[in-house]
């Protein structure tokens, strides 16, 4: 029986060109993701405007891990001489006044102006299925495009204080990186408001006519941070209503207390959709800041402003520090137990956790 004759050319078993192309570029992905990351360069990059360095440094601010606070810490550190130099806006309003509307139209306005506009949205997070609402870049598709916008989404989960901490650090972050407006969005609920009124320079309210929420906004005292309310969808069958919401708003603001700042916040009506009103706004702005920096009101509310962040950071630090301890987490899940069981009171149970620091 003749031998098989064998051939040079034969092909042997082995991987697809794609498998190898894929598994190289994982590997790549992994040992980037992995490589150590020099926060000297990261900071000369975010200097230089490299929007990719400062999602990264945004990215390591967010961090819940150890090692990646540090990092954070040294970046945000060498970033500081180079912030301070932005206008901070807080924009706030129930669900559905068009936030985000608003403030796509509003940022592509300023960047008609020649203006950077970074805008950090802080998204509500579930505390039952931990989900957050990460829907600004969808909504915002011009701005999301614009070369210079950048719009950063950030979850708030379980601690306000948590996000607080983290959006002022990214505050600092895009001034260093160039920023000249920063617009942090807030969701109208809770008391996300006050805390966004504490990092802001301005603060808007976003307001619709006959809403209803009219009484509830006075109530809980939103007006009064204001610094201008801008009644929104004021255009077609809504434009009668919003000028009787105008003058209403207009008769409540006269009720409050003088400002420290010696401004009277002013009531103006804006249709986002139809980009009408925007450029008012901005103006209203730009007189603010004129009158707040004459009367020495503006550098005095943000020294004010970071005394109170001062406070409210240590606060956060030791209130992290004491529920990671072990013994706590441990002590703790007795005392739910025992709380449960009726066999301790939740004042006794925090007393007796509150030793074990020493």
């Amino acid at each position: 029986m003749a031998k098989e004759k064998k051939s040079a050319l034969k092909e042997n078993e082995g991987v697809s060109e794609s498998e190898i192309t894929n598994s190289t570029s994982i590997k790549n992905i992994k040992k980037k993701r992995n490589a150590k990351i020099n926060p000297n360069a990261l900071v000369s990059s975010i200097l230089k405007k490299d929007i990719t360095a400062l999602s990264r440094a945004i990215t390591l601010v967010e961090s819940t891990n150890t090692d990646h606070f540090h990092l954070a810490n040294n970046i945000i550190k060498q970033c500081l001489p180079h912030a301070n130099n932005a206008i901070r806006i807080g924009v706030t309003g129930v669900p559905g006044v068009g936030k985000s509307t608003f403030i796509e139209t509003f940022g592509k306005h300023l960047t008609a102006l020649g203006k950077r506009v970074a805008v950090l949205a802080i998204d509500p997070s579930s505390s039952l299925t931990k989900g957050s609402i990460l829907g600004d870049k969808t909504r915002m598709e011009k701005l999301v495009k614009d070369v210079n916008a950048y719009i950063r989404p950030s979850a708030s989960g379980k601690s306000l204080g948590g996000v607080a901490r983290k959006t002022r650090e990214s505050i600092i972050l895009c001034e260093a990186a160039g920023f000249d407006v920063i617009i942090i969005e807030t969701v109208g609920v809770g008391q996300s408001e006050t805390t966004v009124h504490s990092m802001v320079d301005f603060f808007l309210l976003l307001k619709l006519a006959g809403a209803g929420d009219e009484l509830q906004g006075i109530k809980r005292g939103i007006i009064e941070m204001a610094d201008a309310i801008a009644i929104n969808k004021a255009d077609g069958d809504n434009l009668n209503p919003a000028k009787i919401a105008k003058a209403e708003f207009n008769s409540a603001l006269k009720l409050y207390p003088k400002k420290a700042s010696d401004w009277q916040p002013k009531v103006m009506l804006c249709s986002a959709l139809k980009n009408e009103g925007i450029s008012d706004i901005w103006n209203i702005i730009l007189e603010y800041i004129e009158t707040t920096t004459q009367n020495n009101y503006f550098d005095k509310k943000r020294n004010e402003q970071n005394k109170f962040w001062l406070i409210q950071s240590i606060e956060e630090q030791l209130k992290s520090d004491f529920f990671n301890r072990l013994d706590i987490k441990k002590e703790l899940a007795t005392q739910l137990h025992l709380i449960e069981q009726n066999k301790t009171t939740p004042f006794a149970a925090a007393h007796y956790l509150l030793n074990l620091r020493h």
